[in-house]
């Protein structure tokens, strides 16, 4: 199996870059920007739609 990766955005200092899905907690939960230490839900470092989608998805939410 593939390991999945998602593009994420900084909501606050706007840096981008790639994780893999396995290293995120879950959409709901506290993420911590390594760039400029935002500390805010996952699901708000999504850069696109989809990327959220598969967030969701891959840790059971609806």
């Amino acid at each position: 199996m593939q390991e999945a990766w998602i593009q994420l955005q900084c909501p606050d200092c706007t840096t981008e870059w790639e994780q893999r899905l396995s290293e995120l907690p879950a959409s709901g939960e506290r993420f911590q920007c390594d760039h400029c230490d935002a500390y805010t839900p996952t699901a708000e470092f999504a850069k696109t739609t989809r990327d959220l989608e598969v967030l969701r998805e891959m840790n059971g939410e609806e």
